[in-house]
């Protein structure tokens, strides 16, 4: 974060500067007012395109593996399994139950059994431990 920022205001200051050195050539009557335009347009035009590969094609990481080992260490069934992967995309028991086609008091059973199994207190935590195991 800190690179960011200064990496910015490095750039806004070399536009500063830009704008002024161009300021005084004009004022001298060096250059032609559309030479300076061109120039700060080109300027702009790389600083857009080393913004757009530094923001915009950020090399994509490799798509976690799932540890099944330590999913059957866990002892998780694969309906509990279901259910820890629907939490993940947010989804209440009502919609989970929808989902899978069972009742809403199931899915708060294997909701209370992941929690046990995993140690945790809350769904959020539950989440967290699970990334942290590396079984979703």
């Amino acid at each position: 974060m800190k690179k960011t920022i200064l990496v910015f205001a490095l750039l806004i200051l070399a536009l500063y500067l830009l704008l002024r050195i161009s300021e005084y050539t004009l004022l001298a009557g060096d250059t032609s007012i559309e030479f300076v335009i061109t120039i700060i347009a080109i300027i702009f035009f790389i600083i857009g395109i080393y913004m757009n590969k530094k923001s915009l094609h950020k090399l994509e990481k490799a798509p976690l593996q799932i540890d099944h080992k330590k999913i059957k260490e866990l002892e998780i069934t694969n309906r509990e399994y279901e259910v820890l992967q629907a939490i993940s995309e947010g989804l209440s028991n009502r919609e989970i139950a929808e989902k899978l086609f069972l009742s809403e008091s199931t899915i708060k059973t294997h909701v209370s059994n992941l929690l046990v199994k995993l140690n945790a207190k809350r769904r959020t935590q539950a989440l967290q431990i699970a990334k942290d195991y590396k079984i979703l």
